[in-house]
């Protein structure tokens, strides 16, 4: 008997090779390789295999044996694969992206049998992910384990088309489906990811989901091919300035594990405008086997898109340039989240504490930010710059004088991002880093009704991330002042000028490091900070502040 009409998995996709150059000993042609997974013969005629860009013509007429294997390719290569196994050649077979992407198997009726969404970090090789080598499915009994049931293959030859694959293995899968994130179609679709396929039977029972603001769930579909995702239609539209909290009760993935309840926050993204998607640290000079990393920082009461979002540099001439966008796929940003950006999220967890590891965005290369001074553009969809930062490694603390691998931090969100004076190293207590968290050397001006004010009043200026700095902040009755700012040691001697002839803002402020004017590390003591401002009608003003410098014994 030979089936016409297959069941989701009868059928699997075991063995890619994405990238087939340089070969280490199989034909320089990409392919795939089927397994029937079902006790029955699988007519294979008019399937079709899909990828991120389009779909295959029609199969021609195969029957696939049970418990065996089919290598599927293009007719140009099946001559050369046809040696290793059973072959079918197909028409229009698509080109399969070196770095990884969703391709998909299709029934006659339109119904999805299996989907794999590679990367090329599933070789857990960098040697073998550079080409010649096949992806292979350690345990077949579990097609949708994900990357954890995907390695390099073994085979001398770099792949074992038409055969059980060399490292296959017994697996366990016990792990139920966690819940990654929800984003929204349109007002009344909600779309909830989970990390692993699910089974697309049981995942959509609406008693099992709940949404807030007095809304209801009319409707659940469990979307292919990867089945991943669940969309659910709500009974009226979502408000574009609320956060909704979705919670799941239980959903069960393909290999029967349940999960216990989960929550996650949605709700309609809007387009950030300049001041409300900000760059908040940056390391631009890594250790040697580091990466580059910016983190940004939701300053708004908005819910952003990583989708709607890029990052990019300006060239030589001005232009933006090596505009990267952040995600393909919708990725939400809620008010006051840090999300960090880089090329290996594996290497910043090696290097730095990364307390969310969900906030942390690979992408595959990022604009090239030099050592010593660069730029950093932020952009929304439209094209807008919501931030910009020309850096310079002269902004670290002077007495760094190792700066690898310390990045820099934004002291305060809501200042100046290109004023100098806004950004300080990483504390050394910190781990010279704080990627998805508060910055080490944050600090907001205390917004007192006095007119000039010191915070804090002892400080250590050792970088260890604990009042590092002290802020001078200011709040004038109207804009227009010019100030002059100085700072003496006890024995009445000036050791920095601060500030000269400054123009001032309504309010605004000023850093300082503990450094004299000519960078060298002062002593511990009291100092005297003598402030002046005065404008064009002869106003005039005034303050003296003291200060204590300390520095904890060691």
């Amino acid at each position: 008997m030979t089936a016409y009409s297959q069941n989701r998995l009868d059928i699997i996709i075991d063995e890619i090779m994405p990238d087939p150059s340089p070969s280490v000993g199989l034909p320089n042609y990409e392919w795939i390789e089927l397994k029937n997974l079902s006790n029955t013969p699988i007519n294979l005629h008019n399937w079709r295999l899909g990828d991120g860009s389009g779909i295959s013509g029609n199969f021609p007429a195969y029957t696939l044996p049970p418990d065996s294997f089919l290598i599927i390719c293009s007719n140009t290569a099946l001559p050369a694969m046809s040696i290793f196994g059973p072959a079918l050649a197909i028409p229009g077979f698509p080109s399969l992206d070196n770095e990884g992407e969703l391709i998909y198997l299709r029934a006659p009726d339109g119904r999805s049998i299996h989907a794999v969404e590679y990367a090329s970090h599933w070789y857990h090789d960098d040697t073998k992910k550079e080409g010649g080598w096949s992806l292979e499915m350690i345990d077949t009994r579990l097609p949708c384990m994900g990357a954890a049931n995907w390695i390099a293959a073994t085979n001398d030859h770099g792949g074992s088309p038409g055969k059980k694959n060399a490292g296959g293995l017994s697996l366990q899968d016990s792990k139920p489906p966690l819940l990654l994130r929800s984003y929204s179609i349109d007002s009344n679709t909600i779309v909830l990811a989970f990390d692993e396929p699910l089974d697309s039977s049981e995942a959509v029972t609406l008693p099992d989901f709940a949404i807030d603001g007095g809304i209801k769930f009319l409707h659940a579909t469990c979307l292919p091919p990867l089945f991943t995702q669940i969309a659910l239609k709500t009974n009226q539209a979502l408000a574009p300035d609320f956060i909704y909290t979705v919670s799941v009760t239980h959903v069960k993935d393909c290999n029967n594990n349940t999960s216990v309840v989960q929550t996650t926050r949605t709700g309609i993204p809007l387009n950030p405008e300049p001041g409300d998607w900000i760059i908040n640290e940056i390391l631009f000079n890594p250790r040697p086997n580091g990466y580059d990393f910016v983190e940004c920082y939701n300053h708004s009461n908005k819910i952003l898109d990583a989708s709607k979002l890029a990052i990019a540099s300006r060239s030589g001439s001005g232009n933006i340039s090596m505009m990267k966008p952040l995600s393909a796929k919708p990725i939400y940003i809620f008010p006051g989240d840090h999300i960090v950006i880089t090329e290996n999220a594996d290497i910043l967890r090696l290097n730095y504490l990364v307390s969310n590891p969900g906030s942390v965005l690979e992408l595959p290369s990022l604009p090239g930010f030099p050592d010593d001074t660069g730029c950093v553009v932020l952009l929304n969809f439209q094209g807008v710059v919501t931030d910009e930062l020309h850096y310079s490694e002269r902004w670290h603390f002077s007495l760094i004088t190792d700066r690898e691998g310390i990045s820099l931090e934004r002291i305060d969100p809501s200042g100046i991002s290109q004023n100098a004076k806004n950004w300080h190293s990483a504390a050394s207590t910190a781990g010279f880093a704080t990627p998805t968290i508060r910055n080490s050397q944050f600090r907001q001006p205390d917004n007192s009704a006095m007119t000039f004010t010191l915070a804090p009043k002892v400080f250590s200026p050792d970088n260890d991330g604990r009042d590092d700095i002290v802020l001078f902040h200011y709040e004038l009755d109207v804009p227009g002042f010019v100030a002059n700012c100085r700072i003496f040691d006890g024995a009445g001697r000036q050791v920095k000028y601060l500030v000269r002839n400054a123009v001032l803002g309504r309010k605004g402020y000023w850093t300082w490091d503990g450094l004299d004017d000519l960078g060298a590390k002062l002593p511990v003591g009291i100092y005297v900070v003598v402030t002046e401002i005065f404008n064009l009608q002869a106003r005039r003003q005034h303050f003296k502040n003291c200060l204590v410098l300390a520095r904890p014994l060691r």
